[in-house]
């Protein structure tokens, strides 16, 4: 317990005679308690460097706000985004050990990658997918709905996931971008990204405190738990996500003391002492301008703030005409921001227990302010206008709003028909089950209820520990189709906003278990129109049909006598019972009609 105390002592001794020696931290504790009251988070830490030095470091609020455990220098945050430049820095220095260039097509080191279309492939450098500019859009429900523990499972759903645009032609985020890089490294080095970052960063920087995984952030001491904002008024309790093989994007968990020995590496050319970490050249290209976010205009508001560009996993911007180099990090729970200034030698690390915070990007702004004795900004009040601004919009909306439910609609097929496994190649799967004369959609982390909106339109609404959440609605739609033969075909979902059409996910209809006797009955040769239709048994029990001239047909129980094709999409066959039991006839049903065959 000594041990684990000495460490938190020191860093109070330190803050406490940084803020009595540093004119500039008159007052802070107060503003920085003011920003945790305006923003209801349970609590954040905060951490300044100047050069080789630590000016500031320290917690407010809590870390458990439900025992009341204060958040300290060394407490843990997922830093989710804020990962990305860890990853780049691998490749800068593996350039520099001439492993590769950034010149590199991706396939060169990662041959069975693909992408959409030709462009893509013939097309995206490394550099592309360091600075976001391949032409993909997020496609984040990809790994967010679907994750999954198998980074090469995930890198080859890349293949079938849409670009809204062409390569280099528009800068649009995208994780999947750093997964690939993450995987490259692996295949170059031989180790895990893990691996990488632990020996290439943790170790040589001393960041002792800091890990890759959710499993470790669970067994370490002092770490935070997440938090949400609901109602605008509740703090609740978020479990930890498992960002799973998608960690090159984002799975750091670290301290603020931790990331001022990253930050200070930046703000020192890349040294950590007299040893280079990171490569200097790589480091000045890194926060070098590749790709224009945006136009980044200057406002009536803060005319002195402008410029948003992008390196290698950095944001740039012109704060109060300071170079600002920035990422933001945001993960269930958890909310980042990891800044510095390079020409005044002057870095910032806010980690936050609020998802979706505000607050990261405050405190930062209320820290810069002070020590680049810049124009203060009273960035609660900021805060507070803004939020009755955004209040008074949402309530004039909803004053407006209409429904665009269509009334008196209702589904085009019974709740069963639309059971089944859907999927889509650059996603991942899921399951609809009709439970209690209700649509249910388990997806790998969440279950949501389908309510009804109008004809084959349900909205997904998510069903946690104490019921159903109609609270927790949105835009999000799932649009059943159907094919020529009228069966459900496959749910459109539109979980992409850069692009025009919604990603559709194919049904498979939901299989029913036959006893191999039953199968047996269906078996033997039927007849239509001088054309023999043979049904039999393969492997024990499952049941083929074949035709003479075309493949043989693998048939899936639907129902009682009732199957699907396996790879045809639209065809069925029903076996008719005889009212003495037995199987004479059979319905062959496909989209261009539905024939009887005779048994011979």
């Amino acid at each position: 317990m000594i041990k684990f105390l000495c460490p938190l002592f020191t860093v109070c001794i330190i803050a406490i005679s940084f803020s009595q020696q540093d004119r500039r931290l008159n007052g802070v504790d107060k503003e920085l308690n003011a920003i945790l009251e305006a923003t209801k988070a349970p609590g954040f830490s905060v951490a300044v460097v100047e050069g080789d030095k630590i000016l500031f470091a320290k917690g407010y609020g809590y870390r458990d706000y439900e025992n009341k455990v204060p958040a300290d220098a060394n407490t843990l945050y997922a830093i989710g985004s804020s990962s990305k430049a860890f990853t780049s820095a691998i490749l800068g220095q593996l350039r520099q050990e001439e492993k590769l260039t950034f010149d590199d097509s991706p396939a060169k080191h990662i041959p069975e990658l693909r992408f959409y279309n030709d462009e893509m492939n013939n097309g995206i450098i490394l550099k592309d997918l360091m600075s976001h500019r391949t032409g993909l859009p997020r496609h984040d429900f990809s790994w967010y709905l679907f994750p999954t523990d198998d980074r090469d499972s995930l890198m080859m759903r890349i293949e079938h996931q849409k670009p809204f645009t062409g390569v280099r032609k528009q800068w649009y985020y995208n994780n999947f971008m750093f997964l690939a890089q993450g995987v490259i490294a692996e295949k170059i080095t031989g180790k895990s990204w893990e691996e990488n970052i632990e020996e290439r960063f943790f170790k040589p920087l001393g960041m002792n405190r800091s890990n890759t995984r959710i499993r470790e952030m669970k067994e370490s001491t002092n770490a935070a738990y997440g938090y949400e904002l609901k109602n605008d008024s509740i703090i609740s309790k978020m479990d930890y996500y498992d960002i799973a093989a998608m960690s090159p994007a984002g799975s750091i968990n670290s301290s603020v003391n931790d990331m001022t020995k990253w930050v200070r590496t930046w703000i020192n050319n890349g040294k950590n002492g007299d040893k280079e970490v990171i490569p200097e050249t790589y480091l000045k290209e890194a926060i070098s301008s590749q790709m224009v976010v945006s136009g980044g205009l200057p406002d009536e508001e803060f005319p002195d703030m402008h410029m948003a560009n992008y390196g290698y996993g950095w944001f740039l911007a012109s704060y109060r005409g300071h170079y600002r180099v920035e990422h933001g990090g945001n993960i269930d729970g958890f909310s980042a921001s990891v800044a510095f200034f390079p020409s005044d030698s002057l870095g910032i690390v806010v980690l936050a227990n609020q998802n979706g915070s505000a607050v990261p990007g405050m405190v930062r702004n209320t820290m810069a302010d002070r020590f680049l004795k810049e124009e203060r900004t009273n960035w609660t009040k900021v805060f507070k206008d803004r939020q009755e601004k955004a209040k008074k919009a949402e309530a004039e909306a909803k004053a407006n709003e209409s429904s665009s439910s269509i009334e008196g609609t209702r589904p085009s097929h019974i709740l069963q028909e639309y059971a089944g496994k859907y999927e889509h190649p650059g996603y991942g799967g899921f399951q609809i089950d009709n439970k209690n004369d209700s649509l249910i959609a388990h997806f790998k982390l969440n279950t949501y209820y389908l309510r009804h909106v109008h004809y084959d339109v349900f909205e997904p609404l998510e069903i946690n520990e104490t019921g159903i959440d109609t609270t927790d609605t949105g835009p999000l739609r799932f649009n059943f189709s159907t094919n020529d033969g009228g069966d459900i075909s496959d749910v459109k979902i539109k979980v992409e906003g850069a692009l025009e059409d919604p990603i559709a996910f194919k049904h498979t209809p939901t299989t029913i278990e036959v006893d191999k006797a039953t199968l047996e009955t269906y078996v033997g040769e039927y007849e239509l129109a001088g054309t023999v239709i043979k049904v039999y048994i393969k492997n024990e029990d499952v049941l083929y049909l074949f035709v003479a001239g075309q493949p043989e047909y693998e048939l899936l129980a639907t129902a009682k006598h009732k199957f699907s094709f396996k790879i045809l999409e639209g065809f069925k066959v029903e076996f008719l019972e005889a009212e003495d039991g037995s199987i004479n006839e059979v319905m062959l049903i496909q989209p261009n009609g539905t024939f009887k065959a005779t048994r011979k």
